[in-house]
């Protein structure tokens, strides 16, 4: 099989996966206000899933390598789809709690499935364009869910079942893909303190983006449900937000390889301040939806670009450490703030979300405005060509990017690759862990 048709099986499986998990973010919240679950106890559920996709990037790399990568997406899918469809048949909020942790360790660890094995099937000549499409393919296909969901009875079982239909068919394309996956994936390894030193922006600006969007898919399905007059207009706030994201990475990236990125950041920042205004002012208006494609361009794009500005002020081989951490980061940011903000939305109303967004924007715009002081940051001259990040990315998925190491044997300094792995310096696998066949 070729290459191109090898990853269209690989991209197509992606696509599906998406189209459920997409689905799913959406209509559980949905779910939960309809059982009249109170809105800090919906946020904690979600908080419980950012805190399972940070347990599946720790735990997916050992996985993948004792069990290979179709049995553990495989298992990983069917663990994902049964999580969901006991959603749909209980009220208990703890269990809510169970199921939401268990589904972000298994979208992570599919995460990781799927981009290390895109990884195995491109080179240095190729990544920076797979990386794009790839990231097209998870905001497009997320937000073709949303429009799905809008036609749906979403107090029925029909959109649980649609979604996990998605979700079991992802597994058949790569199943039947007859390409080699990758022998070996490497183990996250965190440094916070490093990203904090390598670039100040780009922390904060990951905090930034876990601390809003992992809010805004926590709590801005009921935020569009409260404002909208039925579930297809609240689907499309969210789909539009999406869309807004898609539209504005290229130009915004295009704009950040020839600028400063700290005042694109700035910039970012502070018209990411203005539309969560406007989205609070304009809700339950006919403008809403230009609002949230507006909120989406602004603020989906900070992601990639507090990324590459890490990568700007970084040294080749530290790529993957501090984007590892970019990644966590932002998780942990996701997992921490729908429980203060699910509060604030109780008391005050829906637009207390967007008008708490833009106080988080103006906050990081003032704070990028002091860092113009410090110099030590790349010219633009200096910048390394920016690429389009999806904020769901799994660790793995950094081997995609040209700034990474252009093999993972680079990475783990492996001496020997004749030796089926034997010599692995940095990961303490046990006996019964080694290499077997590659399914």
């Amino acid at each position: 099989m070729s290459t191109p048709l090898n990853l269209t099986s690989l991209l197509f499986s992606t696509a599906l996966l998406l189209v459920g998990h997409g689905m799913q973010l959406t209509m559980l919240p949905l779910k939960a206000q309809g059982l009249n679950i109170p809105d800090f106890i919906i946020a904690a559920t979600a908080s419980g899933y950012f805190l399972g996709f940070i347990a599946g990037c720790m735990l997916s790399p050992y996985m993948i390598f004792r069990v290979g990568h179709i049995r553990y997406f495989g298992s990983l899918a069917a663990l994902f789809l049964s999580a969901l469809l006991v959603l749909s048949i209980t009220e208990n909020w703890g269990l809510w709690l169970l199921m939401r942790f268990v589904m972000g360790a298994a979208i992570s660890g599919l995460y990781s499935v799927i981009e290390s094995w895109l990884n195995s099937q491109t080179n240095e000549f190729n990544r920076g364009k797979i990386l794009s499409i790839y990231a097209f393919i998870v905001l497009g296909a997320m937000a073709l869910g949303q429009f799905i969901i809008g036609v749906l009875v979403i107090n029925s079982s029909v959109p649980f079942i649609l979604a996990s239909i998605f979700i079991a068919l992802s597994i058949v394309p790569l199943g039947l893909s007859d390409t080699h996956p990758p022998n070996s994936v490497h183990p996250p390894r965190l440094d916070f303190a490093l990203l904090y030193r390598r670039s100040k922006t780009a922390f904060a600006g990951t905090i930034l983006t876990g601390v809003v969007i992992g809010s805004f898919w926590s709590l801005g399905p009921i935020f569009a449900a409260r404002v909208s007059s039925d579930v297809t207009e609240a689907t499309r706030l969210v789909a539009f937000a999406l869309i807004g994201g898609a539209c504005f990475q290229y130009p915004i990236g295009w704009l950040s390889d020839r600028f400063d990125r700290r005042f694109i950041m700035f910039l970012l920042c502070l018209f990411g301040a203005i539309s969560c205004c406007v989205v609070a002012l304009m809700a339950g208006t006919q403008y809403q939806l230009l609002a949230m494609l507006l909120f989406g361009g602004t603020t989906l794009p900070i992601y990639a670009l507090s990324l590459a500005t890490a990568a700007d002020n970084s040294a080749e081989e530290e790529f993957i450490v501090l984007g590892t951490s970019v990644i966590l980061l932002n998780a942990l940011g996701s997992a921490i703030a729908p429980l203060l903000l699910g509060s604030v939305m109780s008391l005050y109303g829906a637009p207390a979300l967007f008008w708490c967004f833009s106080g988080i924007c103006l906050f990081l715009t003032a704070y990028i405005f002091y860092q113009y002081r410090d110099q030590s940051t790349a010219s633009p001259d200096e910048q390394l060509p920016f690429n389009v990040f999806p904020q769901d990315i799994a660790p793995l998925g950094l081997d995609l990017d040209p700034r990474g190491p252009g093999e993972v044997e680079d990475y783990f300094e492996i001496d020997d690759m004749d030796s089926s792995l034997e010599d692995f310096h940095d990961i303490p696998y046990p006996e019964q862990m080694r290499p077997n066949a590659i399914i």
